[in-house]
């Protein structure tokens, strides 16, 4: 395996760069990403603008834009009980969104693709740190299974297009992410932006603090309740999420360790591969072995607990109130920690420890 130190293969700043999801966490941070390093000529369209569910519409939209580059940042996302609960919309919906994307980016001729998917590939019980080759060695978590095969399919089919047609299609595993533009929905979203949430609610609650709970659920209703409903319905509501005056009840036993990184980290990781990395290189196959596992983990090789975080989360919002597990919820996959060597060795390390990231992340929740 070649590094990306032996070269620079930088791309075009006048080539049209389509960033498939460019609102979400994701697509977002690498929009800014490119921005910030001078690519000038980028294209996102948004739901509404363009159903990627929809294959008539993505084949005309790649008809009239005829990008260079993509990345494939959109997916259908969530958290353990979103998994739980939408099973068939997980698989189905990622599975059309990738199908879509990846096959209009080869019949297009798009000279480089980067696929996003998620460490949650890895068997539920594959050894810790988790490397590449961990991949479909054993069953996956019963949780998250649909969404784990929609995002392995992904990562095949890219493996696939490279060798039998020479595409030049990577594909990344991003672990936990969180940062600006997350996802605060109380039964949908991932771990720490709920629990953050729920800890600012409850923070609120305790100091009787109700304009900020107000304008909180203005900003982002939850089940379709905003600020404006009377006070005992609120109540009723966020106690449904865990979220009471002197206590907030969070899923599992918080025994599960995690690992997280920063959205912008993992946006400057990913134009980092695409500057600098070619199929060729996220493989060896020097023994003539059968090439496979070409994906790369994007990681910082660091974890803790989940009782851990709420306790840094309650310390960054000033929250000194009850928190408690309700170990009748599940916990997950028990510990899922990456290992970033393939990703280091191409010359990439991550620099934001969770302490600055969750006070990073606060501060933009405030401020929006």
């Amino acid at each position: 395996m070649e590094t990306g130190d032996d070269k620079h293969i930088m791309l075009d700043k006048e080539a049209k760069i389509y960033v498939a999801g460019h609102r979400g966490l994701v697509g977002s941070a690498i929009w800014k990403s490119l921005q910030a390093k001078g690519y000038t000529h980028l294209v996102g369209r948004s739901h509404g603008e363009l159903d990627l569910l929809d294959g008539v519409a993505v084949c005309r939209f790649f008809d009239e834009e005829q990008p260079a580059y993509v990345f494939l940042a959109a997916a259908y996302v969530g958290g353990i009980m979103a998994n739980s609960l939408y099973r068939a919309d997980f698989i189905y919906k990622n599975l059309q969104i990738q199908q879509n994307i990846i096959g209009e980016s080869f019949r297009h001729g798009v000279k480089k693709l980067l696929f996003l998917g998620s460490t949650c590939i890895y068997p539920r019980d594959a050894e810790q740190p988790m490397r590449e080759e961990a991949l479909l060695t054993s069953p996956l978590e019963y949780t998250n299974e649909p969404y784990a095969i929609a995002k392995i399919a992904g990562l095949k089919l890219c493996e696939s297009f490279n060798l039998q047609y020479g595409t030049n299609y990577i594909a990344v595993m991003p672990t936990n992410l969180y940062g600006p533009n997350d996802n605060f929905d109380l039964e949908r979203s991932h771990v720490l932006p709920a629990m953050l949430r729920k800890i600012h609610l409850a923070r609120c609650l305790m100091t009787g603090n109700w304009n900020t709970i107000r304008h909180d659920l203005d900003r982002r209703p939850v089940e379709g309740v905003d600020g404006k409903v009377e006070e005992a319905a609120i109540r009723n509501l966020l106690a449904k999420y865990g979220i009471h005056e002197k206590e907030v009840v969070l899923w599992g036993t918080g025994k599960p360790l995690r690992e997280f990184l920063w959205s912008e980290e993992m946006a400057d990781a990913c134009v980092f591969v695409m500057e600098r990395v070619d199929f060729k290189d996220t493989y060896n196959n020097a023994d003539g072995s059968a090439i496979r596992n070409c994906h790369i983990n994007i990681g910082t090789g660091k974890e803790l607990s989940i009782g851990a975080l709420a306790r840094l989360v309650a310390k960054t919002v000033g929250y000194q109130g009850k928190i408690t597990f309700d170990s009748g919820k599940p916990d997950g996959t028990l510990r899922k920690l990456t290992d970033p060597s393939k990703l280091h060795a191409l010359g990439w390390h991550h620099h934001i420890e969770i302490e600055e990231g969750v006070r990073r992340l606060y501060d933009w929740y405030l401020q929006t």
